[in-house]
């Protein structure tokens, strides 16, 4: 499996990234270490999480999804560095658990680090902005964290072109180290919020992208094609808002490509992500085997230059 350098952090992931937002939500322990060791016997290295996965879930508090990757690295076998664990902080927890200041990132990283069962994260990540900290006491705090070896590099999530201009901004003129990867959201659907200022940034600065909602929390695999369809199922309320016109059209073409090439519409709308240029790889996430192997697949899809063509004009 191909590696790609992950901007200037010093990782290489191969080009697509396990979501771990299933773990304790859709997918218990056995599934999860399941799916996880299908996922790194294909070739695959990475695996994202966060602090909150998957607080959501009635009776979960967060930190579930860290806590079974953190079994699954014990049980496995598998070298420490065979993985690249990414996790991220700023979510709320709880009343003084949220946030990028240099008092909660301390806490949460020795509680994600106790989780995951292991000595060091490899990519630290802001989950989202904190305009109650300033950059300098945020980037700080990562500074420390670098130099104890705790973790590896940063990045951030949910950042516009302008907040993370002035980040990169603060990195030179403080001396701190640079946020060097971005998860924005990014699909066939949700392309406004990336393409445009904040992609044009990423490239010139060599931030290396990885996407997050990459299949449009499922919507583009195809199987919602109307409310009725929405009935039961889990992420139900959060793939309504696809069902309009352009979603349709979107799913027409991937409907059409999947005709023409045999791949699934999931395959599709992640391989034209991977061939984005300056994105690293996706996040995707599976609660099945046969939901993985076509994960899987999508990494190897090369798509021509014509359907690209298309699925970039009907989605623009």
């Amino acid at each position: 499996m191909e590696k790609r350098r992950l901007g200037r952090s010093g990782l290489s992931i191969a080009p697509l990234v396990f979501g771990g937002n299933v773990f304790g939500w859709t997918a218990d322990d056995k599934t999860s270490f399941a799916l996880l060791d299908a996922f790194f016997d294909a070739g695959f290295n990475a695996v994202d999480t966060a602090d909150v996965y998957s607080s959501w879930v009635p009776g979960n508090k967060g930190g579930e999804s860290e806590t079974i990757i953190g079994k699954w690295l014990k049980q496995s076998g598998r070298a420490r560095d065979e993985a690249v664990i990414v996790t991220k902080v700023g979510s709320e927890l709880g009343p003084d658990r949220k946030g990028l200041s240099r008092r909660w990132i301390m806490q949460a990283v020795e509680d994600s680090l106790r989780r995951l069962q292991t000595d060091h994260i490899d990519l630290y990540l802001s989950h989202w902005p904190d305009p109650e900290t300033p950059y300098e006491e945020t980037l700080a705090a990562y500074d420390a964290l670098l130099a104890q070896g705790k973790i590896r590099a940063i990045g951030a999530s949910n950042l516009d072109a302008t907040q993370l201009r002035n980040a990169l901004d603060v990195s030179a003129t403080e001396g701190l180290p640079r946020y060097t990867v971005l998860q924005p959201e990014y699909n066939l659907y949700d392309r406004a919020s990336y393409d445009g200022p904040l992609r044009d940034l990423c490239i010139a600065e060599g931030i290396g992208v990885i996407t997050y909602f990459s299949l449009a929390r499922g919507f583009l695999s195809g199987k919602y094609r109307s409310h009725m369809d929405l009935e039961g199922s889990a992420r139900g309320g959060g793939v309504e808002k696809y069902l309009d016109g352009r979603g349709m059209r979107i799913l027409g073409v991937l409907d059409e490509i999947t005709e023409e090439t045999g791949a699934k519409q999931a395959e599709i709308a992640l391989a034209w992500i991977i061939a984005r240029k300056g994105v690293i790889a996706p996040i995707a996430s599976a609660t099945n085997l046969d939901q993985l192997a076509s994960l899987v697949k999508s990494a190897e899809l090369k798509l021509s230059d014509e359907a690209i063509g298309r699925l970039n004009d009907v989605s623009e």
